[in-house]
């Protein structure tokens, strides 16, 4: 694994779209690599964004759950994006609109080919909802990397800290693919330089160093 080399301080907030279609109409994937976060709508994935690029306010926090109903993109660099995707399995809206969420990430997970890898959060106290595990599966049936931040870790003692992440890591042996299972706290900064080491190292595919040095050499 590399050491850090990304300034995820640099990020920025991009655009925000409703669905794919959306999304690609505004923002093609020629070139570049994007990585998601998803989770359920109370799973601190806000803070966790905010805590990992050292932001306040790159994603909005909101007292009220699943207020996050848009894909929000934000920029790392020219090359590289954070995709913020809509809260999950909480939100006190219409299930008309709960399946319009789901259709949306669905659809990013299978078809948006810069997509390079999944960070799917879930508070530690409470893991591996059926939601949380179809995330999960969607992602690695998609040859996606995944990682799953287990949230609010300050909230156990280390044991039980431990304990869990065991258990998750153990329950999610079975899918055929990469999965990463690491604790996490926004407030207490536990799992911070770790998660930013398995990112930069999912930002750096050999494809993606092949096309900065061919746009290098073009300058």
């Amino acid at each position: 694994m590399t050491t850090t080399r990304i300034n995820f301080h640099k990020t920025h907030f991009l655009l925000s779209a409703p669905d794919l279609a959306h999304l690609e109409q505004h923002l093609p994937e020629a070139n570049g690599i994007e990585i998601a976060f998803a989770g359920r709508s109370n799973a601190g994935k806000s803070s966790a964004l905010n805590a990992l690029t050292d932001q306040k306010n790159l994603a909005r926090t909101s007292k009220t759950p699943g207020r996050t109903q848009l894909i929000n993109i934000f920029a790392v660099d020219e090359w590289r994006r954070l995709v913020d995707l809509p809260g999950y399995g909480f939100a006190q809206v219409p299930q008309a609109m709960k399946l319009k969420w789901q259709q949306a990430l669905a659809e990013y997970l299978q078809h948006r080919e810069c997509l390079a890898g999944v960070v799917v959060l879930m508070d530690i106290r409470h893991p591996l909802k059926d939601l949380d595990q179809k995330m999960v599966e969607w992602s690695v049936a998609s040859g996606l990397s995944v990682l799953v931040l287990l949230t609010k870790s300050d909230k156990l003692t280390q044991s039980a800290r431990m304990k869990t992440v065991n258990e998750v890591r153990n329950k999610l042996k079975s899918l055929q693919g990469e999965v990463i299972v690491e604790p996490f706290s926004s407030l207490k900064g536990t799992g911070k330089e770790k998660v930013l080491a398995i990112l930069d190292n999912w930002c750096h595919p050999e494809w993606l160093l092949q096309a900065q040095q061919a746009a290098n050499a073009e300058e």
